[in-house]
């Protein structure tokens, strides 16, 4: 046993001074084998402790649940688990029925949707005579946006559904909102002591022996640790290098093009990705809240993970103000004990609740129901953290090379006596001058990608702002000189004032790069019309195209737009393929399986 150990150690890889490394990396990278050679060792002379074989499944349609179970695929192979990941898209129940042990991440989309690719695995996990799942032991993390009415339903239907057929709960599953940090630790938390139980109450056997380290894994490694990242939690502080107004001053709205330069990182996106900005309250409003409060703006608070700071710098930086939830609502009424309040929290009045949350925010609550918060603790711990914005990028990379360009509708207006305007939005309209810096990130979106064949017809339907990834799209494939055919639908309210891209796109038409641009200005007639009005006069074309291969993009709002859209391409599809209801939604299913039916929707 000694000599198997002794020349075991010989064989740890040391990394050599002269390899392209720094000290930093070449510390860490010595470390890092010497891990995992010390923990190899008794794996030869001692039995090790047992690992579980765990499926990590995401429901992914921006990209946030991939990368949530990408970090928990990694830690628990790092705690000697056999972690698989993989997307629910094409995965089947046949498949989960195999598993002994799922774990679930699953996002919400639309209006209490499964992402679009993730349908066909639910609605056949929800046929009645599917077998059921004594032997599968899971744990489901829901993912959504409390500001809409579905909050997590599509996460909550799966972790019913699974108990519905006999699946057993490795833990409780948590509903996390934008804000989603602490929610997802203490989730993490339960289940990871939940697996450890599992382990600690099975009788041991022998392990493999790990795999051998390489000189191919060791430049991997090295690769990995020597690339810089900007991510949510580390974002790139980009200078803003243009900002201009896309639509007339004469507009009921303001749409702005806006550019970050790029140029001094290594931050990468491609065409369909979004740019995540982090934003900051206006201090205006901060001010307010302070006076009204009698709190002094230099008080010492306490945030969850960037620790102590001042009052001032914690509303203005880290804490949401501008819209109410109903975890705030109840925070509030319990410190106070508020019985108006509480009135509005029974089920019963969940319609009154709705009303009074959507148009007020921190300081509503204050005025209407003031002398409740008397230490500045008991604000910052029922405010919820202030949450990045994503904007869809409208530039390709290969056309705007060391830029991001984002495509910015404003919101203002006016309820309760006061103005109010959307948290980055107005940051980056009034309060952010060219040359000045904001925090950005990439947040990649792989459900939205150009087809890989450069002669593939698109078509592209973005009303508003659903334009800007197709900006990208254009951009990048005369970069790229794809010959595919290339056609537009876009819509506002007027052509006079808000015919976004305008010059762009009246240009790409001219050389024949745009085959086709159809235009719904909701305003400038007597009967509004919009996109979908658009493909339906289109349709004998529309259908052509997709029989000759197109694949359709929708991008811009998912509570009305893109149903309607879906609603419309069914509708072609029945009537100019001459098909039944059923056939029709078998090809648009066809279309989304064949990865030719994308949406971005919001």
């Amino acid at each position: 046993m000694t000599t198997q150990t002794a020349n075991l150690s010989t064989l740890v890889p040391y990394i050599p001074d002269n390899a392209p490394f720094n000290d930093d990396q070449r510390a860490w990278l010595n470390g890092f084998l010497a891990g995992i050679f010390s923990s190899a060792q008794p794996a030869v002379v001692a039995e090790a402790a047992l690992s579980l074989k765990i499926a990590v499944l995401y429901a992914s349609q921006s990209g946030t649940s991939e990368g949530l179970a990408r970090k928990v695929a990694k830690e628990l192979k790092s705690k000697g688990h056999i972690a698989s990941l993989i997307s629910l898209e094409g995965y089947t129940p046949a498949a989960l029925a195999e598993e002994r042990y799922a774990i679930l991440i699953a996002s919400t989309y639309g209006d209490g949707d499964a992402p679009d690719a993730v349908k066909p695995f639910y609605e056949k996990l929800c046929v009645e005579h599917f077998p059921r799942y004594q032997d599968l032991s899971y744990a489901v993390l829901a993912l959504g946006d409390s500001h809409y009415e579905h909050f997590c339903k599509f996460g909550i239907d799966l972790d019913h559904k699974l108990d519905s057929l006999g699946a057993v709960r490795l833990c409780e599953r948590i509903d996390c909102d934008v804000d989603l940090d602490e929610g997802f630790a203490g989730w993490k938390q339960n289940l990871y002591s939940r697996l450890e139980s599992i382990v600690s109450t099975r009788p041991p056997k022998n392990a493999a022996v790990p795999a051998k380290v390489t000189a191919a894994s060791v430049k991997t490694i090295a690769a990995e640790s020597s690339t810089s990242t900007y991510t949510r939690d580390n974002p790139f502080l980009a200078p803003l290098v243009d900002k201009h107004p896309l639509t007339r001053e004469v507009s009921s709205k303001l749409t702005l093009h806006m550019a970050f330069s790029i140029a001094d990182s290594n931050l990468k996106y491609e065409a369909g990705d979004a740019c995540g900005v982090v934003p900051e309250n206006d201090r205006q409003l901060v001010d307010d809240i302070i006076t009204m409060l009698n709190f002094s703006p230099q008080a010492p608070v306490q945030l969850p993970k960037s620790g102590a700071t001042t009052l001032v710098d914690a509303l203005t930086n880290h804490l949401q103000i501008t819209r109410l939830t109903r975890r705030m609502i109840e925070a509030y009424a319990t410190i106070g004990n508020c019985k108006p309040l509480f009135g509005l929290l029974v089920p019963e009045q969940q319609a009154h609740l709705e009303k009074y949350t959507y148009d007020r925010g921190l300081v509503d609550l204050l005025h209407d129901y003031p002398g409740v918060l008397h230490d500045p603790a008991d604000l910052v711990a029922m405010l919820p953290k202030l949450a990045p914005r994503l904007y869809s990028i409208s530039s390709s990379p290969y056309a705007h090379a060391g830029e991001v360009h984002t495509t910015v509708a404003v919101v203002r207006y006016r309820a309760h006596n006061r103005e109010r305007g959307g948290v980055c939005s107005t940051l980056l309209a009034d309060r952010t001058n060219t040359g000045e810096r904001r925090p950005i990130y990439i947040q990649p979106n792989k459900k939205f990608r150009l087809p890989r064949q450069n002669d593939a017809p698109i078509i592209m339907i973005g009303p508003g702002t659903g334009i800007a990834p197709f900006r990208a799209f254009l951009h990048q494939r005369r970069a790229l000189s794809a010959t595919g055919k290339n056609w537009l639908f876009f819509g506002e309210r007027s052509a006079a004032t808000d015919f976004l891209y305008r010059d762009e796109l009246e240009s790409m038409v001219k050389d024949k790069h745009l085959s086709r641009l159809d235009l719904a200005f909701s305003r400038d007639q007597e009967h509004k019309v919009y996109v979908q009005d658009r493909m339906l006069e289109q349709a004998p074309l529309f259908w052509s195209w997709l029989e000759e291969g197109a694949s359709i993009y929708v991008c811009g709002d998912a509570a009305r737009m893109a149903k309607d859209v879906d609603a419309t391409l069914h509708a072609i599809v029945e009537k100019q393929g001459r098909l039944d209801a059923e056939a029709a939604t078998e090809y648009v299913q066809t279309l989304k399986d064949d990865h030719r039916y994308h949406r971005d929707v919001y």
